[in-house]
């Protein structure tokens, strides 16, 4: 890794306690005409676990396993809860790093899962650079989506397969975060989801399987990603092994969305479920990080475009 002198890791981030679920909401949703009762609802799903969501501390032990392989310092920056991407880039700036390699949380390429991450960079970069423009600010480079990688496979395989051999014959079904069709249309994301998709599925030798998608949040006039989750288990009757492809941590959209609303439209319906586990921590995750932190990140276009640095 001696191209860089830090890795950096960037997520969403999420609250931590009841207090923090309405601001880290508001930051969620800031610019977007999103009206107030939604953000209530949504609220409501943190509250459900106390204010408290599971990225951090997915985080927090993904860090801590990245320190046994990676030998450069490793920071830590959200989107939109502490630890703040801009202050770490501060911290950066003032610990002397000059270059480091960021990932970002998200496997797939979207704009919200990269290019969105790559303006936040560079918004944080202008954001540190502006307080002291005398003080250089680092170069961050991003590894692109990473869902092709054979690791990435291998480590959703093996979720996978240990759901499917708790229920035996059931349909295997796919799920990812929903988005408007729009950006949907602007970005490989679909795509990529179907080809992760059928690779684990053939691993793990299903006979059939299926896309579905969930949590979407867009007003009703506004085309999303579909089916729905819960509309697919409605129309389609059957023990299912639901397979959260498009999640690395088991965090609110996972927990509280599969694991509470979807359960319980199984248990209304007759069906049994199991979810299989996300990635996380996986030693095949924790191998991709450290071998895509020791390449040059390839650019991704159409999906994560290089975002300008200050100068």
């Amino acid at each position: 890794m001696s191209r860089f002198d830090a890795f950096l890791l960037i997520s969403f981030g999420g609250p931590e306690k009841y207090q923090d679920v309405i601001p880290f909401l508001e930051n969620v949703l800031r610019g977007r005409n999103v009206p107030r009762e939604r953000l209530t609802v949504v609220a409501q799903h943190y509250y459900h676990f106390d204010g408290r969501s599971p990225i951090n501390d997915y985080n927090r032990a993904l860090i801590a396993e990245l320190r046994k392989v990676l030998a450069v310092p490793i920071y830590w920056g959200n989107r939109n809860w502490h630890p703040m991407l801009a202050d770490t880039v501060r911290q950066m700036r003032d610990d002397g790093i000059k270059r480091a390699v960021a990932f970002a949380t998200s496997a797939f390429g979207s704009y919200s899962g990269c290019r969105q991450y790559q303006e936040n960079i560079a918004q944080a970069l202008a954001d540190v650079a502006a307080e002291d423009p005398s003080q250089p600010v680092p170069e961050i480079v991003k590894i692109r989506p990473f869902s092709a990688h054979p690791l990435f496979i291998e480590a959703m395989t093996d979720r996978v397969r240990e759901a499917c051999a708790q229920l035996p014959g059931a349909k295997l079904v796919f799920t990812a975060h929903s988005i408007p069709t729009a950006m949907a249309d602007a970005s490989p994301y679909v795509q990529e989801l179907q080809a992760a998709s059928k690779k684990v599925a053939e691993a793990v030798g299903a006979r059939g399987w299926t896309l579905v998608f969930q949590s979407r949040s867009g007003p009703p006039t506004q085309p999303w990603l579909e089916p729905d989750i819960s509309g697919f288990l409605r129309e389609n009757k059957s023990d299912v092994v639901i397979a959260p492809i498009g999640f690395l941590s088991d965090h609110i959209e996972v927990i509280f969305d599969l694991d509470v609303e979807v359960r319980a439209v199984c248990e209304e319906n007759g069906l049994r479920m199991v979810r299989a586990g996300t990635v996380e921590t996986h030693p095949a995750m924790i191998r991709m990080i450290a071998e895509l932190a020791e390449q040059e990140p390839a650019k991704c276009p159409g999906c994560c475009a290089p975002a300008q640095r200050p100068k």
